[in-house]
């Protein structure tokens, strides 16, 4: 992180909130990229379970793909934050299944498998929505970080508009998740919920994300300098 950016000096050739945000978001999710190496190793582990029945085999592949992008990674030097995010959540499904797993029962422990997932959106959804309720929407706070004023957006009724309905669209992908793949968990249908945990990953992703984009093309609303320290007044002597 540069000093600037320490600083809360705007990224350069940034000139509107709309610009930031969808710069903002575009860095969080990883890109195309990151967002693959996330879906790659659920959507191998779902295959290789239905096909084979085995719920071990099935983890290693998963964890073996997810390995394999790491070594990619840092093989070509770029970040592997998403790579680390992907394979943590590959360990914690994995520790909830071989959990489950223990009764015998090899499609509990499938099952358990996908439990973390559906904790996590719901959870991740009720924030978002509660910042809303709230009108503190958490995409404020992206502007906030990158401008130097956590908390100057708020002053802008226009500005936490826009933030609200942005965080809305991103709330929305979570909140369809929970609400198809927590029956499937409960009727204990393994390869629907992998099919649906896959399908309503990326592609999910990918379309709230175009439909900010649709929505942050529409504006250009300006976007301040951050505010200026005072200088410092020499000792006296």
């Amino acid at each position: 992180m540069t000093d600037e950016r320490l600083r809360g000096e705007r990224p350069p050739n940034v000139e509107t909130v709309e610009q930031l945000v969808r710069q903002q978001l575009s860095t969080a999710l990883g890109g195309p990229r990151g967002v693959l190496e996330a879906a790659i190793p659920t959507a191998a582990f779902t295959l290789a379970y239905v096909v084979t029945d085995e719920l071990q085999l099935s983890l290693a592949i998963a964890a073996g793909l997810a390995a394999l992008a790491l070594v990619v990674r840092l093989v070509q030097r770029s970040t592997v934050q998403f790579v680390l995010n992907a394979a943590f959540g590959i360990a914690i499904g994995a520790a909830f299944a071989l959990r489950a797993d223990r009764s015998g029962d090899g499609d509990d422990g499938a099952l358990a498998y996908f439990l973390p997932g559906i904790l996590y959106n719901t959870g991740y959804a009720a924030v978002l929505l509660l910042t809303v309720l709230i009108r503190w929407p958490l995409v404020g706070f992206m502007v906030g970080a990158v401008t130097g004023d956590p908390t100057a957006w708020r002053s802008d009724p226009a500005m936490v508009k826009l933030c609200n309905r942005l965080t809305l669209l991103l709330a929305a992908p979570c909140i369809l998740r929970v609400v198809v793949q927590y029956p499937l968990y409960e009727a204990g249908e393994v390869g629907l919920l992998g099919t649906a945990k896959v399908i309503m990953g990326w592609p999910l992703q990918v379309a709230a994300l175009l439909a900010m984009a649709a929505l942050l093309a529409k504006g250009r609303t300006p976007l301040a300098d951050p505010p200026e320290q005072p200088a410092e007044q020499p000792a006296e002597e």
